[in-house]
């Protein structure tokens, strides 16, 4: 039976996963992707959009929004990104979603409910409920199908992106494809 993942990371780290078809959470840490099977479930919470070691930027740059959705399809391996960093990580078949603000969904959320749920989440992945994933995958496919118009009259793609405190530009989180929802429901 498929389990449900929440892992947490800053959304410029989720972008760079969801293009290259991969997940890493706890710096590349091997342990936590052991509990990970193909055929669960992930979901990616970002709280901040870009990582930063030091905890006074991180209050400056809040995003506190699901960023990624999609099923994982490969074995635990480790990636070599040179200078001696061999992080772990399993391959991800990434869904055409939109960010959906966690603000939205807190009080819907089996996971938020207790009083110090947030400290969980610095575990980098924990497991959540067919329930609550069932409500995130709903809220980031509906953002996903909603038509945009931004008000500048740019495409959808550059309204879409986002820039941080240096001016830099960070690309769209969202994807123009959509999956269906029913992908994401328990069974």
């Amino acid at each position: 039976m498929s389990r449900n993942w929440l892992a947490v990371a800053s959304a410029e780290h989720v972008e760079i996963g969801r293009n290259a078809g991969f997940m890493q959470v706890c710096h590349g840490k091997a342990t936590p992707l052991r509990r990970v099977q193909p055929g669960d479930r992930v979901v990616y919470y970002s709280p901040n959009r870009i990582y930063s070691p030091s905890h006074a930027l991180r209050g400056k740059d809040r995003l506190q929004a699901f960023t990624a959705i999609g099923t994982v399809k490969g074995a635990l391996y480790q990636a070599d990104m040179g200078f001696g960093f061999q992080p772990h990580r399993r391959d991800v078949a990434w869904h055409d979603a939109e960010p959906a603000p966690l603000a939205r969904l807190q009080d819907e959320l089996a996971f938020t409910q207790g009083k110090n749920w947030g400290y969980r989440l610095r575990q980098g992945l924990i497991e959540i409920s067919d329930a609550d994933m069932t409500t995130i995958a709903e809220a980031m496919f509906t953002a996903s199908a909603a038509p945009r118009r931004p008000a500048d009259g740019t495409s959808r793609d550059s309204a879409a992106r986002t820039s941080d405190s240096s001016g830099r530009s960070l690309p769209s989180i969202g994807r123009p494809v959509r999956q269906p929802i029913q992908a994401f429901h328990a069974g």
